[in-house]
Order: structure tokens, then sequence, then C-alpha cells
């Protein structure tokens, strides 16, 4: 899907990440290199590389190429490229609106807005989703159905960082691990790889938005979910975690009735478009009742 700005301008997209994409999924050889890549010793592997120095050489490249604003971070010695791609910001970037009924945006990300239905599909990282699917759990999907969606999709260039978008008491960690097979078990070289990434999600009790379901997804092959609680009252705009390696995937599931998003992000869906949301950005507002 292509992205507008709040301003309404068409943004240009990661073509070459997409073109990868494409390429592992929609071709016989693609799909090949995805079941070496996301085998778990080659996974291990290239996060032991992408945490070394050898991996230093890789950071120059990538900046240059997507076109990273480095005056917004921390200025560090980066020892591995994982530790630039999980570089913060500096103080004063990303702040939250503390007022209470306004709703921020969680993280960096290109955002879509679904409602959610019993039999309604999403995409998130290349598969199809219903919300039983997503959570594995139809007693859990059933509670937010009505409700709404918003799905924060990270791209490389993105702050890889996270945050509450409110104040609250938060379950613990559910974990779902990843999964990666054909859709005919029988399948040939004909038949398209069909992949589940691996996914955590805990439940707020918020102060200001009911029981907000929070899930974060983890890139192919090496990515990796970094959260730092378990159960907890945690604040608004307090870091939740990080992700590790790759581009990843942040969702937020509300319960009918709770918020109403800005109209601009609204219009951009109507048009197929996602909208270019930054942490702490106010996206929405507490539905007056």
């Amino acid at each position: 899907m292509k992205s507008k700005d709040r301003q309404g301008n068409v943004v240009s997209a990661n073509e070459g990440q997409d073109k990868v994409i494409q390429a592992l999924y929609g071709t016989a050889a693609g799909r090949q290199a995805l079941k070496v890549l996301t085998n778990p010793l080659v996974s291990r592997l290239g996060g032991r590389f992408f945490d070394s120095r050898a991996s230093v050489p890789l950071v120059s490249p990538f900046i240059d190429r997507n076109h990273i604003d480095m005056e917004q971070y921390e200025e560090e010695d980066y020892e591995s490229y994982n530790h630039f791609f999980t570089r913060r910001v500096r103080e004063g970037e990303r702040e939250f609106s503390m007022e209470p009924q306004v709703l921020c945006a969680p993280c960096d990300s290109k955002l879509t807005v679904i409602p959610i239905t019993r039999e309604g599909t999403f995409a998130v990282k290349n598969t199809i989703y219903t919300m039983d699917s997503l959570l594995r759990s139809e007693r859990l999907a059933g509670k937010y159905q009505g409700g709404t969606l918003l799905i924060f999709r990270l791209t490389v260039d993105d702050y890889h960082h996270y945050c509450y978008v409110d104040g609250g008491k938060k379950t613990r960690n559910y974990h779902i691990p990843g999964v990666l097979h054909t859709v005919n078990p029988a399948a040939n070289e004909e038949y398209p790889i069909y992949t589940e990434n691996a996914r955590e999600f805990s439940i707020l009790q918020s102060e200001h938005f009911g029981k907000v379901l929070m899930m974060e997804v983890g890139a192919l092959m090496v990515g990796r979910i970094v959260n730092h609680h378990e159960e907890k009252e945690v604040s608004r705009g307090m870091e939740k975690g990080y992700f590790e390696y790759g581009g990843s995937t942040v969702i937020l599931a509300f319960q009918p009735g709770q918020v109403v998003l800005h109209q601009d992000i609204l219009a951009n869906m109507a048009d197929g478009f996602e909208t270019v949301v930054r942490m702490g950005e106010a996206i929405g507002r507490k539905r007056e009742r």
C-alpha cells in the first residue's frame, strides 16, 4: 500500500525493500531462499553477525541509502549494525501529548486502520489474518468485535522503539511462535510460501481507552521483539520495548466505542493509503459518550 504524510502528500515507498519481499515470496528461487533464511540456525548466525563489529561497515551505506536524518538521534560510536538499528532519539524528540483524551501513535510507522469484524481479514507481514487467527484465540478476538484495529508498519528506516499509548495495568506477555510452510502440504514450486511471523501481545487496562490489546510482530529471519515488562503498572509515553535487526509491526486493538481516529487518517484509508505517523503524534481521541 502507498503512503501519505499528514499533509496529504504521497510519500515514496521503500522500493528496494518491496522488491526483496516480492522476490522472496513470488519466485521459486525466493521461496527456496526463505526456507534457508528462516532456519533457526541461520537466524542465530545472522544475529551474531549483526551483533558483531564485522557488521559496522553496513551502517553508513544504510544511512545514505535510506536518507536517515541522524540529527534526531543520540550521537554514538556504533559497535555493530544492531547497535545502530536500536539507536535512541535525542531528548525532546518524539514527545507524547499528556492530554488524557488524546490518542498518540506508539511508534514511527505507516498506519492502517481496520474495522474489526468476525470474518474481516487484513494483512500483516505478507500474511492474511482474521482476528481469531492473529490471536489464536476465538474468545479473546470476540471481545474486540465491532472495535478498531490499528496496524503500525515499521520499515527499516524508522525508529524501532515503541511506547504505551496510555497509563494503566498491563498483563503478562503472551508469545506466539512463527511458522513457515507451503499453503498446500503437497505443494510444489508453483505454490506460494505461507508465513506467520513470531508475535507477542498483552492487554492494557488503560485509564482512558478501555482494554487495549497491544501486539508486536517480529521481522522475518533474524528480527526480534524485546519487551521490557511483564505484568506492571505503566504510564503514558513510557517505552514498552523495541525491535532488533529488521522492520517490524505494532498492532493496537480497541473495543467498540473507545476511540475515534483523526479525519485525515480515515480519508487516506478511504483512498487506499497508509498514513505516515511518528511516535507521540496525535492520531485520534477518546470517543465521547
